[in-house]
């Protein structure tokens, strides 16, 4: 039996507590763009003309939370896998590294009110979340479907941030 066998990760050894640990990591990391957002969310946000397929400002808050426990599950499956396999080291380094470009896009888009320098990270975030669902599926095929409504409302939000450019 190796060592790794013998004294499991947290994940492995107290499941349901890592996968909330997991969970509201990300949700907290999520709350500091909504932290950077606040002043340009009140402000600013409500004097650009929108495109007609603009949610309601209430859409947003269930959509990130929901979104953001979603990727902590999926984070919680592949670091569960354990640590010590490469695989699994740079899936999450990907989702470190998406996670960031997620707090960036707020700074750019609210914080420096900027519809261009939004779309900018926005487009490498979008590249990000590509390549960590496929670090994901590398290690575990359902942390990477779970990511899937990410990418699809991120790809949302490009389209929206594209139109708020252009519109204004």
């Amino acid at each position: 039996m190796s060592t790794h066998d013998s004294a499991p990760t947290l994940p492995r050894r107290r499941p349901l507590a890592s996968l909330a640990l997991a969970v509201l990591a990300s949700e907290l990391v999520g709350a500091l763009g909504n932290l950077i957002s606040l002043g340009g969310v009140t402000t600013w946000y409500p004097t650009l003309t929108k495109p007609g397929f603009t949610p309601p400002g209430w859409v947003f808050g269930p959509v990130w939370v929901t979104l953001f426990a979603l990727m902590g599950a999926a984070a919680w499956l592949v670091w569960r896998t354990g640590l010590d396999e490469r695989r699994v080291r740079l899936a999450l380094a990907l989702f470190a590294g998406q996670f960031a470009l997620n707090v960036a896009w707020s700074g750019a888009f609210f914080g420096l009110r900027s519809p261009v320098a939004g779309l900018v990270v926005i487009a490498l975030l979008w590249l990000a979340i590509v390549a960590t669902v496929w670090a994901f599926a590398r290690v575990d095929r359902r942390a990477a479907l779970l990511l899937v409504p990410y990418l699809a409302w991120v790809s949302f939000a490009a389209l929206l941030n594209y139109e708020l450019w252009r519109l204004n």
